[in-house]
């Protein structure tokens, strides 16, 4: 599994939960999140199932996997059933063994499309059932749709998901020197070099960037270069790069490179507190941004995960010591690029209890009873039906709203959709030779061409 879909867990082994059936409307117990009394009144569709029970299967383990626990009591309460939650880090690994060796789980949180192709192959896994189909079309847009659909049939219902199209910032330290929120790609790079102009020090510059992350350096580059694709081409551009339906040095690509180049490889854009450009490739990712704090750097690009990676006392909200706004796109006037990740229910059975439960995932009465459990943050989810009132987390609350805009073009991590040895293995080593090195980035996408797979 990708750590640029979800963040480090914190418990190595296998946990399993297994909740058992309470009385509905009774007191539930459990987790903090779980609300004592559940109306019942939208799970009459599902039927009475006591006595059945439903196996999950994810990467999600405990403490992160406590909320999806509580958010499933509802659905126990109401119709009878239980669920058997097992959360493993070994996941990615172990799914296709258990797939393949009869030992498939009714149901499994997918983290990649990818992998729901591959294991849709097996010929082990059944198509959706009707209801949880007209909920994924009533609540999510079509990108997130086709994601889970393969060779024209539905499979898969999205889950939860992430942004990465977001850029850190300290709203105080913009306040103090005057400078605005961008709200155009041109008007990021005016707001750039007047910071570069305002700050001629040699330490405090625009961006800080780190790409190091120990065997996986390099893969935030490969998340600049995905924003900046689908900023500068589209969605069914953005497809044909990632599926190698037109080349990995393709002109197009290659401009990609080059507007992102105009901040990565800008001496005088970054990496403010830290050095050159050729700091980036050994910076933390996890340290990356921190410079924002000391007013040596302006501008962090990452994830909506970073908002939970400050300092212990930080305040992260419109009116804090950090916030975010959105990666601005080349024309918004067009479209609202949004890269990002998530996760989705592929079922092995289609028993009426697996099917009833794959619904009850695909649903708004599932996204705020997740939301009402997650009271630490990190309930995030392109399902139109959240009710985003029950997000207790700012950064929660900004990654909804990206998700769930009308405008929103939405696409996956392109790295995570290539093949390993491309999106995990030439394009992030790439992407440290570029900003190491005086080479051009048509020589490293000629280099990522060249190790595509044949």
């Amino acid at each position: 599994m990708s750590r640029k879909l979800i963040r480090p867990l914190a418990i190595s082994s296998a946990v399993v939960l297994t909740m058992g059936m309470a009385a509905c409307g009774s007191d539930s117990g459990g987790g903090s999140g779980a609300s004592s009394s559940v109306d019942c009144s939208a799970f009459s569709s599902y039927g009475d199932l006591s006595g059945t029970t439903v196996s999950v299967y994810t990467a999600i383990v405990s403490p992160e996997a406590d909320p999806y626990v509580d958010s499933f009591k509802a659905f126990e309460q109401c119709t009878g059933a239980t669920i058997d939650y097992q959360g493993d880090k070994a996941f990615s690994e172990q799914i296709s063994v258990r797939v393949q060796g009869g030992n498939a789980p009714d149901i499994a949180f997918v983290p990649q499309p990818g992998l729901v192709e591959t294991l849709v192959a097996s010929g082990k896994a059944v198509a959706a059932p009707a209801d949880t189909e007209a909920n994924v079309d009533k609540y999510f847009s079509e990108d997130w749709k086709a994601y889970g659909t393969v060779d024209g049939t539905f499979y898969a219902a999205p889950l939860g998901a992430s942004v990465k199209s977001l850029v850190w910032y300290s709203p105080s330290a913009f306040a103090d020197a005057g400078y605005e929120v961008p709200e155009t790609w041109d008007q990021m790079m005016d707001l750039t070099a007047k910071i570069a102009a305002d700050h001629t020090d040699g330490l405090t510059k625009p961006w800080c960037v780190g790409f190091g992350d120990g065997a996986s350096t390099g893969w935030v580059g490969t998340d600049w270069i995905e924003d900046v694709m689908l900023r500068t081409t589209d969605g069914p551009t953005y497809d044909k790069w990632v599926s190698h339906q037109i080349p990995f040095n393709d002109s197009q690509v290659v401009n990609a490179f080059d507007t992102t180049g105009k901040i990565l490889k800008n001496n005088d854009y970054v990496n403010g507190g830290l050095g050159d450009s050729k700091t980036i490739a050994t910076t933390a990712f996890t340290d990356a941004g921190l410079p924002i704090l000391d007013g040596t750097c302006f501008l962090h690009r990452q994830a909506s995960f970073y908002g939970s990676s400050w300092p212990e006392g930080t305040q992260v909200g419109p009116d804090g010591d950090i916030w975010a706004f959105y990666l601005p796109a080349v024309n918004p006037d067009q479209a609202k690029p949004v890269i990002g990740g998530g996760d989705f229910a592929l079922a092995f059975s289609d028993r009426p209890e697996v099917q009833a439960f794959q619904s009850y995932l695909s649903s708004a009465e599932w996204a705020n009873e997740r939301a009402k459990a997650t009271t630490a943050g990190g309930a995030v989810s392109a399902n139109s039906g959240l009710d985003t009132s029950l997000l207790t987390n700012d950064v929660d609350k900004l990654s909804v709203e990206l998700l769930t805009d009308p405008n929103a073009v939405f696409r996956f991590d392109g790295s995570d959709l290539m093949p390993s040895a491309v999106g995990a293995g030439t394009f992030w080593t790439a992407m440290v030779d570029w900003v190491t090195t005086d080479a051009t980035s048509q020589q490293v996408t000629d280099q990522v061409e060249r190790s595509w797979p044949s």
